[in-house]
């Protein structure tokens, strides 16, 4: 027989276990000891603060999710011995970095309470080592112009008058050597050796190379395949036998392997012949009696190999290509929420790929995303859906390896799209809500050279309009698109899902119709730049400037010159339906982040999108954006400025400035057009890329310079507030 519990004693239970459940991930401290919350490092100016942090044992307590000390992760405690070894430490990161007078102490133990401490030790710098020479020997017997360039690496990596970095130096002696390796030397070795004159405050620098002779590529065996075709491999490598030995032709052919998507590791290793021979260290005396210091004779050096007699031919270098297949078949099962400022919807993800399609290591992929949309709920407008509005895309792709040549792609990719047109955050009530099915297909090529990737394509697209809610306006039509497309993009980056440093170059150009039939014709670029700074291990100046230029030939009047006028119905509808699919928009999560997705650029009333509301609205004199519809523009330009900071484990923030514009005219770049937002974020990092959380505020005065005009209308604001709120997946750029 059971017995009931009350309501009230069953909700008194689940709290104890609630509370028990948190108490078990609790952490304390040790009686009569302490807690670390904070180390601070005075006196560092030449070094970072946070890269000392990362030498020292003496560390903060840890925070689960980077927030809450003492949960899950137990406190770091205070030791004193600790720290003094702490302090050597600090001295010794120092001198690598070329500051050789370094003292450093422990300022203040400072207690927070009986339980916590914060700890400050503080750095005396000094004086730091400066590169006085740099020589290079061995040298003497190979070409003018290697010999010039294995000079040339020896001085960029340790310019003179700079702050000795024993980073760098090792860098430098890479460096060396891979200006023999490129050349053929396969069997160059460099050894650098550094006296250090602690009195003056500098360094002497002398690599030592051994050029050996000049090599050829021999054999390339491939390992590892298991059940794989070879040739792909074979094709993707493209090293001929008896060209010249270079690393570089090595490590392009391990990423083009790489690029067949089909393997988990690949290495490219030359199988060297000849006798092994133990290293030799020597040591370099600094001048004036003072101190030696020999930073390549701490360094650990591999057996040289010597290359065997060949009659004075070229000495042959085999190349042994090892792989590790992965998984050949991979189904995606999934699902996610959108919800901002245009609509709501919930959508499910079905894939599955194949990295070796009928053999060959081509790659052929389906992704499916159902969904639908609960209209007219979203950001600005809670209410309970009324509507459901069906949506879904189909994507597939087919992709063939070494295509013409060994490191070409070949590619097609047809998509099937159904969707309604959402544009307004406001729209008028019971207005019909237009959809469109469309049809798209791209085929071409694409190939990476290092670091530049190129891709040539064809691209056909069909849009239908059909009615979700409401009449469909008779002006409407099919619209067919053609163009031929080049992407050309330049990747400097360190990581392209983190990028701390480097720089991103982009550009796309289009040209639609003409020869290429179809119902648009223009002519379509859009260059993009990205730069990454880091300015403390933690923190990192991300920015990003793109511009766009659409030059339209047979569309494009209305939005020009402003004109609406309901005896032109069909011209009008043709022009907003071409510049709605070939236009430029701004503002969303990857964009102006102040507004919506489309928020910024031109506004207009378009019939077609409510053709029983719109004319009502005209006659009245409606001048706001909730009977305005952003319509696209031909001039873009977007500048945003974001700063990145790590926090603990998983979370970071960012504080953001985006700028942009869309202007209805062709090439009119409008400065006075600002439409500048400033926000703050959050990100959670997982392993498809952090999850991002932004707000941006639309700062006043700073929209439109010098008033608004009719199509400039401020856009509707979030709980009153002039801003957008953006959920998304990776970074904005």
């Amino acid at each position: 027989m059971s017995r009931r519990l009350p309501p009230n004693r069953r909700a008194a239970q689940a709290a104890a276990l609630a509370l028990g459940l948190v108490s078990m991930g609790c952490k304390t401290v040790p009686k009569g000891r302490f807690a670390v919350d904070e180390v601070t490092i005075r006196g560092a100016h030449a070094v970072e603060s946070d890269d000392i942090e990362d030498k020292i044992a003496t560390s903060p307590n840890p925070k689960f999710l980077g927030l809450f000390q003492g949960v899950v992760y137990d406190y770091a405690i205070f030791d004193r011995f600790i720290l003094q070894r702490d302090l050597a430490r600090v001295e010794a990161f120092y001198r690598t970095k070329g500051f050789y007078d370094v003292r450093a102490r422990a300022g203040r133990i400072i207690k927070l309470n009986d339980k916590h401490v914060r700890v400050e030790i503080v750095v005396e710098e000094g004086k730091p080592i400066a590169n006085r020479k740099v020589k290079v020997e061995g040298a003497t017997g190979i070409p003018k112009e290697i010999a010039s360039a294995v000079e040339a690496a020896a001085r960029e990596g340790l310019p003179n008058g700079a702050t000795f970095d024993e980073d760098s130096f090792e860098k430098t002696e890479m460096a060396v050597r891979r200006a023999l390796l490129d050349r053929g030397y396969a069997y160059a070795t460099a050894k650098g050796t550094v006296a250090v004159d602690i009195v003056q405050h500098v360094a002497d620098v002398l690599f030592t190379v051994e050029p050996g002779p000049k090599c050829v590529f021999g054999k390339v065996t491939v390992e590892g395949l298991g059940a794989l075709p070879e040739k792909p491999v074979r094709r993707a490598v493209d090293i001929k036998e008896d060209s010249p030995y270079s690393q570089t032709a090595l490590e392009l052919a391990q990423q083009a392997v790489l690029s067949l998507g089909v393997f988990a590791s690949v290495e490219l290793i030359p199988d060297l012949p000849g006798e092994e021979r133990p290293p030799t260290t020597t040591s370099t005396p600094s001048t004036d009696g003072a101190a030696p210091a020999d930073v390549a004779a701490n360094n650990a050096q591999k057996p040289r190999k010597i290359p065997p007699q060949t009659n004075g031919k070229p000495p042959v270098i085999p190349i042994r290509v090892k792989v590790e297949p992965s998984r050949l078949r991979t189904i995606r099962l999934g699902g996610g929420l959108e919800f901002d400022a245009l609509k709501t919807d919930i959508h499910g993800l079905v894939g599955w790929e194949n990295r070796n399609f009928f053999g060959g290591m081509r790659t052929f992929s389906v992704t499916f995303r159902p969904g639908v949309v609960l209209y007219p709920l979203r950001v600005n407008n809670i209410v309970f859906p009324d509507r459901l509005l069906p949506e879904e895309r189909l994507r597939i792709e087919f992709k063939q390896p070494g295509f013409i040549e060994g490191r070409t792609n070949g590619f097609i990719r047809p998509q099937f799209d159904v969707y309604p047109v959402l544009l307004d955050p406001n729209p008028p009530k019971d207005a019909p809500v237009l959809g469109y099915a469309e049809l798209k297909n791209a085929i071409g090529v694409d190939r990476p050279f290092k670091k530049l990737f190129v891709s040539v394509s064809h691209n056909v697209q069909w849009d239908y309009p059909f009615p979700y809610i409401g009449p469909r306006d008779p002006t409407l039509s099919t619209i067919t698109i053609s163009y031929p497309e080049l992407f050309v993009a330049l990747d400097f980056r360190n990581d392209k899902i983190h990028p701390r440093r480097g720089f991103y170059l982009a550009n796309t150009f289009q040209y639609a119709g003409g020869p290429f039939g179809g119902s648009a014709h223009d002519l379509k670029v859009a260059p993009e730049a990205r730069g990454f700074v880091p300015l403390t291990r933690r923190t990192v100046l991300a920015a990003r400037a793109a511009l766009g230029f659409l030059e339209p030939y047979n569309y494009g009047s209305t939005i020009t010159q402003s004109v609406s006028e309901f005896g032109r119905a069909v011209e009008e509808t043709r022009d907003y339906q071409l510049t709605f699919f070939r236009g430029f928009f701004s503002g969303g999560p990857n964009s102006n982040r102040g507004y919506a997705i489309r928020g910024v650029g031109p506004f207009a009333f378009v019939p077609f999108l409510t053709p029983e509301v719109q004319s009502q609205l005209v006659a009245t004199g409606c001048t706001n954006n909730s009977c305005r519809t952003p319509t696209g523009g031909f001039t873009l330009w977007e500048l945003s400025m974001e700063l990145r900071h790590s926090l603990e484990g998983p979370l970071s923030a960012a504080l953001f400035c985006d700028a942009s514009d869309v202007s209805p005219q062709p090439n009119n770049v409008r400065f006075d057009h600002p439409h500048l937002s400033c926000g703050i974020g959050v990100r959670y990092d997982t392993p498809v890329g952090p999850i991002r959380l932004d707000l941006g505020y639309r700062l006043p005065g700073l929209q439109v310079i010098g008033g608004l005009t009719a199509a400039d209308q401020p856009p509707p604001t979030f709980l009153g507030i002039p801003m957008a709120v953006h959920i998304g997946v990776g970074e904005a750029y």
